[in-house]
Formats: C-alpha cells, structure tokens, sequence
C-alpha cells in the first residue's frame, strides 16, 4: 500500500513537471512570437505587412521601417513624381544623360537584362506607350491597326543607354519614358524584407498587391501559406503555396480587362505589337526574389504557355503556376 501510494505521487509529480515545463515553454514562445498586421497605401497599391516579433511595440517599430524604406523607393523610382530621379531622367529624353544613384541605375541595368532575356516583351519603355487600351469597362470597339501600331513607336528597351562610370541614364528618343510598374513593387518587397532580416526580425511578410515576399514561420511554426486565385474553380483557388524564406508574384487578366465583341483583351499589353495579352489567364511564380518573378510572371502571360514555360525552366529556382484561358492548370 505504501509502495503504490510513492509509485502514485511519483507520477503525479512526474505529470506536473511535463505539463509545468509544456506551460513555460508555450508561455515564453508566445511572449516572443507576437504577429502584428498592417494595411496602408503605398506606391499607389494596397500593402499588407506583417511581421514577426517579441511584442507589438517592437513589430510596430519596425513595420514602420519598412514603410520608410517602401517610401524611399517609391521617391526615387517613381515616374507619376516630378520630384523622382526617374521622372528627370524621362523629362531629359532626347537631350541628355542624367546622373542617379547606383540603386536606381542598377535597379535599370537589371530591367535592360530581363529585357534581353525576354526578347522584348519585358520592356520598362512602355510608358511611353500611347493610351490607346481602356480596362475600366468603357471600351467597346477594337483601337485601329495603325493607332496600335502609332502606340508604340517610342517603346524600345534598345534606347536606354547607360554607362555605368559616370552613373547616368540616357533615353535616345524625344518623349520616351520608362517606368518600374512591372517590378517596382516586387523590388520594394524584396528591400523591405532585406532591411527586416537585417534588424533580426525573425518572420514576416511584405504584400505589395500580390507582389509578396516572405521569411521565417508563423508564430504557430508553420510556414506562410499563399493561397492562389482560381476564376474558372468552384473553391476560387488553384493552389495553397507553402512559403517561408520566398517570393511570389501573379500576373493575371481575369480582373482587369477589355471585352469587345465577346472576346476578352488583357490589361498586360505585348510591347512588340502593342496589342494585349492572350492565352493565359493568370501566371504565378515563386522563388527567392519577388522582383525577378515579376519578371517572370510579366513576360509569361505575354510569351504564351509554350514560349513562357521555356523561359521559365531557365530559371531552376523559379516555380510556375499557369492557368490559362481554357481553365487549365500547368505547374511545375
């Protein structure tokens, strides 16, 4: 009896440690694993960011960082800002170079790259592409062949000139532009995620309108799960995407678009012919960096499945989702 009693308080006392020593350690992983979300506009787009820290002050301090940082971006790259290097450098076209900072011309030099790589239908001239296409519903006849044609006579990826000694950006034709929409916003989520790795915090995540990059787990441990749009699927999702220390970005036509005599045109417009995309509805890639599955996503839902699985599987770090205009689904 005596022995069954010690054997009794034994486990009892043996039970209470575990669940002691579960309760602490619940108790100190939640102290430090504190997730705080904030929603604002930034380089005209909605941004989610998210962030990871030991408690909501300190994730507090440092979302406000990051849009510090997404702020100091957006006054450099952006072209809708006189104030921008970019806006000098498009009001000097045709007249003379113009002196940036190393960020901005390297940022460029890699868009001339995805240029070369794409054969063109990746191209940061387009903004100097006349506005010929309307996707806000009030387009109902087809622009004609020569107003298309006419569009993008100043668009040429070959006429930005840089020389990297003197850090300068020359655009050779008078009234041409260039503009970062296509990967601006996945360049400042790939900055802002850097900038958070590198004050320690440990997870998080920048949404730049769908242009996303991630790192670390969720509080729970478990990593970031992307989910990602399906319009022809009943759910509304083609695929949950599992990420921690990745990028992702989305290009897609089932939102914005022209529909004239029943056939639907992309708001994604080919800078070779200046006519829409078509073929696929939606291209999703996800690797280490959001601005170069930017690239990616962008020149794919021009280039078509065939062209653009091609230029993808160049890339071995970079996976696809493809949905194209039938409602098929391609991965890899």
């Amino acid at each position: 009896m005596l022995l069954k009693n010690k054997n009794t308080d034994y486990k009892n006392r043996t039970t209470y440690l575990v669940l002691f020593f579960l309760f602490m350690a619940t108790n100190l992983f939640s102290q430090s694993s504190v997730m705080v979300e904030r929603k604002l506009v930034l380089m005209g787009s909605i941004f989610h960011i998210t962030i990871v820290d030991k408690d909501s002050a300190n994730a507090n301090h440092n979302i406000n960082k990051t849009i510090a940082e997404i702020t100091r971006i957006e006054n450099l790259i952006s072209e809708w800002r006189e104030e921008t290097q970019i806006s000098e450098v498009n009001r000097n076209a045709g007249i003379k170079p113009v002196k940036v900072d190393r960020e901005v011309f390297d940022l460029t030099k890699r868009a001339l790259y995805y240029s070369n790589e794409s054969n063109g239908v990746f191209d940061i001239s387009t903004a100097s592409m006349d506005k010929v296409w309307f996707f806000d519903g009030s387009m109902t006849v087809m622009p004609s062949k020569a107003t298309i044609s006419q569009s993008i006579k100043k668009v040429n990826y070959k006429n930005i000139i840089l020389d990297s000694k003197a850090c300068t950006i020359y655009l050779t034709q008078k009234g041409m532009k260039i503009g970062f929409g296509s990967i601006g916003k996945g360049y400042a989520a790939d900055k802002g995620r850097e900038l958070m790795i590198g004050n320690g915090v440990v997870a998080g995540i920048v949404n730049a309108s769908g242009d996303i990059a991630t790192w670390g787990k969720q509080p729970n441990g478990k990593p970031w799960a992307i989910g990602i749009n399906n319009p022809f699927s009943n759910r509304g999702i083609a695929n949950v995407l599992k990420l921690e220390d990745s990028a992702v970005a989305t290009s897609g036509s089932y939102e914005k678009y022209a529909e004239i005599n029943g056939v639907r045109y992309s708001h994604i417009i080919n800078p070779k012919t200046g006519y829409p995309a078509s073929g696929l509805t939606s291209v999703t890639i996800y690797g280490p960096s959001a601005e170069f599955s930017n690239f990616l996503s962008t020149s794919i839902m021009v280039l078509g499945k065939d062209e653009g699985r091609k230029l993808a599987k160049k890339y071995p770090d970079y996976q696809f989702l493809l949905i194209t205009d039938a409602g098929h689904v391609l991965r890899r």
